[in-house]
């Protein structure tokens, strides 16, 4: 079994991953709120 070193693994695509990830939360939450916002106004 080979050894692990720490803080050896390339972690790029995880990183980019967890990026992307992030990204999508925030412009939905962000589409959510408009959303929310535009079914208060007009749908009185």
């Amino acid at each position: 079994m080979a050894e692990h070193q720490h803080g050896t693994m390339d972690t790029t695509v995880q990183e980019k991953t967890y990026s992307g990830f992030l990204t999508f939360v925030t412009r939905f939450s962000i589409a959510l709120v408009i959303f929310a916002i535009f079914l208060a106004i007009f749908a009185s």
